[in-house]
């Protein structure tokens, strides 16, 4: 164990002597909750008599000493409050012990109680609880950082190293709410799809994160190895060709939450570990899936807000259907001046050349389209936007397009700059597919580490025959970023992969090896 600080040594010190007392420090019954913070304040001036005898749970948050009494402040997951302990209500009798030892001198700060008692009003107006008996539920052995109480007894802390605040996100859970509520909304946002999804009649699935072959995108993948199989295994890139069999199997509507890994760089909107929603229904195309899809996201933002604008950043983004709609080719000659169409691979590096992007020599004409796109283009779509009619080389997977030659039936839905969802007519020629996924070989061979591989047990159930499906999938990190005014990926992940924390090292142990 790690060197303890004075505080910490402090707390041990306080864990013993309530043990000597007869105090278990973490006792092991159940403590009966009744009500909760945020329930005192939403109903109790209309119904005072419903709180004249409540039972709530949580950590002190801040301690205001008045001698004989105190004022703290308690929170519970929904909120915080005051409350109110004064010695001679919580120890009627001859002995003070109770108050006068193990409240006022070993409770601190982040300890979880149980406190019993009324509500009433103080003369300054704030909603309290009057306490009559409390119980230690949990001692806390490591002080909260910068917690400090204002002349009310409330506390208010704002911790902002993101460093500790990714590190120990339980840390700063307790300390700052508003994080709670970022995480909360995130899995509104998730309950309002699948309502929308489950009364459209697709069902929900779940598919192998572990996979022989990673398939359904162009990335990296983390590799593994299976002891008793002897196979290397990989963590799914994307659960598409998945979903693609259930299809062939005979439904005609699936999604999952999916979490799929790759093996890529970090940054603000980038996690090696992230989730996706993706569902595919039969008998639809890429139209109507622009149209299912603008009308999801509506629904979602609606349901969360009551309105169809969120703010983010200095921006306010407007989720009201229908969203406006641009092929790539029409962006990249409004934003570049330059029609790329009909351009071989060695135009393109041209126009990259001329357009001062970077490509390196593996690249071949979908990923050269995409960096200019990527570079030139997408930082310009802000209100929610389709982008439609991909190049062929770009889309593998995708069926090709009716009327034009040389593209496919894709889109992507832009907000805010970014890539929010990526969607096709899917491609279920079986002679189509394995020429597409030969071509991801050859990229391959040319030192493309995202080239997708061939799967030959997706080519034999295409084979069996896929009915025409339309399929999409939707970063929900990403949608949570916008929906809840956050500009990094980390702040919408629980536990965000961080870097191994650098242990510091014994400067004697040090000197002596």
């Amino acid at each position: 164990m790690s060197e303890l600080s004075e505080q910490e040594l402090l707390r041990r010190h306080k864990l013993d002597e309530l043990k000597k007392l007869g105090v278990n420090p973490f006792p092991p019954e159940e403590f009966q909750v009744n009500v909760t913070a945020q329930d005192i304040k939403d109903n109790y001036e209309r119904d005072k008599l419903n709180y004249k005898n409540i039972s709530i749970a949580g950590r002190i948050m801040g301690i205001r000493d008045m001698g004989k009494a105190c004022f703290a402040v308690l929170q519970d997951a929904t909120a915080r409050i005051q409350f109110y302990i004064r010695r001679d209500d919580v120890c009627p009798g001859e002995d003070k012990t109770l108050y006068d030892t193990v409240w006022k001198k070993l409770i601190d700060i982040g300890d979880i109680v149980g406190v019993q008692g009324y509500v009433f009003t103080t003369k300054t107006g704030e909603i309290s609880i009057h306490v009559t008996e409390f119980k230690l539920l949990s001692k806390s052995l490591k002080p909260l950082p910068i917690v400090k109480t204002d002349d009310s007894g409330n506390s208010y802390d704002e911790v902002s190293d993101p460093e500790f605040r990714y590190r120990q996100r339980y840390v700063d859970l307790i300390i700052n709410p508003h994080v709670r509520d970022t995480f909360k909304k995130r899995t509104q946002i998730m309950t309002s799809i699948r309502q929308t999804l489950n009364d459209a009649g697709l069902l929900e699935v779940e598919t192998p994160i572990l996979q022989s072959i990673p398939g359904g995108a162009t990335a990296r993948p983390f590799i593994t190895h299976h002891n008793a199989l002897n196979i290397p295994l990989y963590l799914r890139i994307a659960n598409e060709l998945y979903l693609k069999r259930l299809i062939v199997g005979g439904f005609e509507g699936v999604y999952e939450f999916a979490k799929d890994f790759r093996n890529e760089g970090m940054d603000r909107t980038h996690n090696p570990e992230f989730t996706v929603l993706e569902f595919y229904v039969a008998y639809k195309d890429y139209n109507w899936m622009m149209n299912f899809t603008e009308r999801l996201l509506e629904k979602v933002v609606m349901d969360l807000y009551g309105t169809t604008v969120v703010t983010l950043g200095d921006k306010e983004i407007d989720f009201k259907a229908p969203f406006k709609r641009v092929t790539m080719f029409e962006a990249i000659q409004e934003h570049t001046g330059i029609n790329i169409s009909g351009m071989d691979e060695a135009q393109l590096r041209e126009v990259c050349r001329q357009l001062n992007i970077h490509v390196e020599p593996s690249m071949g004409k979908g990923k050269l389209i995409d960096e200019i796109f990527g570079e030139k283009c997408e930082g310009h779509y802000i209100q929610p936007t389709f982008i439609t009619d991909y190049p062929v080389e770009m889309s593998p997977l995708t069926k090709k397009h009716r009327n034009t030659e040389g593209l496919v039936e894709r889109f992507e839905l832009m907000v805010n700059g970014k890539e929010l969802a990526n969607a096709y007519t899917e491609l279920n020629d079986p002679i189509d597919q394995r020429e597409r996924f030969e071509e991801q070989l050859r990229l391959q061979e040319r030192g493309d580490d995202e080239a997708m591989f061939i799967d030959h047990d997706f080519l034999r159930a295409l084979e069996y025959g896929m009915p025409p499906t339309a399929g999409i999938g939707i970063g929900i990190d990403r949608l949570t970023m916008t929906l809840t005014n956050n500009a990094a990926i980390q702040e919408v992940l629980f536990f965000p992969q961080m870097r191994p924390e650098v242990k510091k090292v014994n400067e004697e142990t040090t000197a002596g090896e």
